[in-house]
């Protein structure tokens, strides 16, 4: 059976059609949730899309934090459920508390969109389960605010645990260690800046996308204990 993926639409969300358009094509159920409904029934894996969740006012994920869907997102990640964020919804997920560390304004404080090029650190993510370690992709991103950053002891714990999901073989951002994506302890909460659902078809440059965005379709049917 295909696995059903709900994409949570906040207020100023862009990319959740684009990534309904690429798990769609992987053979996946799309299910756009809007952020006031209280409930992900029916949903095997969750994904935040990039955008300008209220405007990106106070802070990015700063208010989406408290939208009625959240409570839902967190039931379904202390479930073990697969939650991904993408750029803007890897900002909600941190100011969630989902996630550790912070993202803040991009070193130069210039606005970035460009192709990167991402290496694979991790296997026991949602995102990058069954993907070999040190597997390169070309992906784009598309932000302002999307330099990692956390403090030191919160650091080292990312590297011991085997958190840091994926780098960025040229840091673009100044992110702290080069990491562009992260998980939780558990592996089935990951965040990442790059845009994966831009790099999903031929005519968009690159399908490198598809090797994240299949390995989250594939955790949607695995237990949380699979990815340790």
């Amino acid at each position: 059976m295909a696995a059903t993926v709900g994409i949570v639409v906040f207020p100023g969300s862009n990319c959740e059609h684009d990534v309904a358009e690429a798990v769609t094509r992987l053979g996946a159920t799309a299910r756009l949730v809007f952020h006031k409904e209280t409930s992900l029934a029916g949903a095997d894996a969750v994904v935040l899309p990039g955008g300008f969740a209220h405007g990106d006012a106070l802070r990015p994920g700063a208010i989406a934090r408290f939208s009625p869907v959240m409570a839902a997102v967190e039931a379904f990640a202390a479930e073990g459920g697969p939650v991904v964020g993408i750029c803007n919804g890897f900002q909600v997920l941190c100011e969630a508390g989902l996630l550790p560390g912070a993202l803040q304004k991009n070193r130069g404080l210039a606005f970035l969109c460009q192709e990167v090029e991402l290496v694979t650190v991790s296997e026991r993510s949602a995102l990058t389960a069954d993907v070999p370690s040190g597997t390169c992709l070309r992906v784009p991103i598309n932000h302002f605010e999307g330099c990692y950053t956390a403090a030191p002891e919160v650091l080292a714990g990312l590297h011991e645990r085997d958190q840091v999901v994926v780098r960025y073989a040229d840091n673009p951002n100044g992110s702290a260690g080069d990491i562009a994506g992260v998980s939780n302890e558990a592996g089935n909460v990951v965040g990442l800046m790059p845009h994966p659902e831009r790099a999903s078809h031929e005519l968009l440059g690159s399908e490198d996308g598809n090797v994240l965005l299949t390995a989250l379709l594939k955790s949607a049917g695995r237990p949380a204990a699979a990815l340790r």
